[in-house]
Parts: C-alpha cells; structure tokens; sequence
C-alpha cells in the first residue's frame, strides 16, 4: 500500500508512534514541542504521511515538511526527525474530553483499528497525561 497524508502532528517516544490530532490552534504543535522536550523525536507536524503495513499503521514524516515544527512565535524551526514508526495511540485534543474514561476508544485510520484518548486541550501537565495515555492505553 502506499502512503497517504493525514493531518495531525506526530512524536516518536521510543518505538512507537503519537499521532495528535485535533483543530486547528488546538495546539497540536505546542504538545509536540513539548513532547520533544520531554525526549520524543518529530515525525511530522501539521502533517504526517500514515501507510498501512500488515496490521499496523507505519508513520513517516512528509518529505516536503521533514524536521520542520511550528513553534507559535519564532516560526519553522529545524528538529531531529524520526521515520518508519509504529502509531500505537490517537490523542485528541478535544474541549469535549471526558474527564474520566475506564478504556481508549478505537477509532479506524488507513484500515488499521488503532486505540484513541481524548485530551482536554490545556494545563501544563498535557506533555505528562500525553505520555501516561501511552504507557497505559496505546498498542504494543
């Protein structure tokens, strides 16, 4: 299969794969940089090109957008990139989250079922809850 775009930003942390989606000006962009300050590696931001292998859902960045990041206030800046990573978990960024919930939803990307957690878009714990929403509820 080949790939195709989606729009979302997406972090590496480890061997897996965050796809965060959500509105524009959700800040989709700024729980990246975070992440990345947290130790994740850009895969892509604003975009990601998504490509379904077997049962999974491979990540790569874009190559037109590779390494670039939107950092509200200072422009494009220039990251290290990560390819070829296995998406495990969708964030949402949503103002609608619940603010509890006992499973991920699953939601269907590229004909992959992927686990999904929606996030309330705010606090200074988002890179945290981000990270913790993966170590519980993403795939592998």
């Amino acid at each position: 299969m080949t790939q195709f775009p989606h729009s979302a930003t997406c972090v590496a942390l480890g061997d897996r794969a965050l796809l965060i989606e959500g509105a524009p000006g959700s800040g989709k962009s700024t729980l990246g940089l975070a992440l990345i300050d947290r130790g994740a590696v850009l895969i892509g931001d604003d975009g990601v090109a998504l490509e379904k292998r077997g049962n999974h859902l491979i990540a790569s960045p874009p190559p037109n957008i590779a390494g670039l990041l939107e950092v509200r206030n200072l422009g494009l800046l220039q990251f290290p990139v990560a390819s070829d990573i296995r998406v495990a978990l969708v964030l949402r960024i949503d103002p609608a989250a619940p603010r509890f919930i006992d499973a991920a939803e699953r939601v269907e990307l590229g004909g992959v079922d992927l686990p999904m957690v929606r996030v309330w878009p705010g606090g200074s714990e988002l890179a945290l809850k981000a990270e913790l929403a993966l170590k519980r509820y993403g795939a592998g």
